[in-house]
């Protein structure tokens, strides 16, 4: 075999390597892609889920306040004190905010879940809010 041959099949076989590499590198960032997009897509979610439960806490807090006339303190109570006061005010301004942004656009579906996650609730339990 010559120089020259083996100079040609030497350079075939780096460029096949080179180009399998390539095609695996591609393919790997495919799934990180897919895979960083199902867990964006499911924090999402969690945020949406806990915003609207949050909400739906919020205006029983408001109810039981000015509805039904208890206290902060006998609502949370009354909870089981499954939630702090502080917590139970910040859910409770939730709830007035969502109903004062409804009144505000005209919009009295209540189904504002979503927004209320981009808003940054601060999630299940982080007492954002000074009560």
């Amino acid at each position: 075999m010559s120089q020259q041959t083996i100079k040609q099949q030497a350079r075939r076989t780096a460029r096949e390597m080179a180009e399998k590499r390539r095609k695996e590198r591609e393919e790997r960032e495919r799934r990180v892609i897919d895979l960083a997009e199902q867990v964006m897509v499911a924090i999402g979610q969690r945020d949406a889920a806990v915003a609207e439960t949050e909400k739906r806490a919020g205006e029983a807090l408001r109810e039981l306040t000015e509805v039904e006339g208890l206290s902060l303190g006998e609502a949370v109570e009354w909870c089981g004190e499954t939630v702090t006061v502080r917590e139970a005010t910040r859910l409770r301004r939730l709830a007035n905010a969502d109903s004062d942004a409804r009144e505000d656009s005209g919009d009295d579906s209540g189904d504002d879940g979503a927004a209320l996650a981009s808003a940054g609730s601060g999630g299940a339990g982080a007492g954002t809010a000074a009560g």
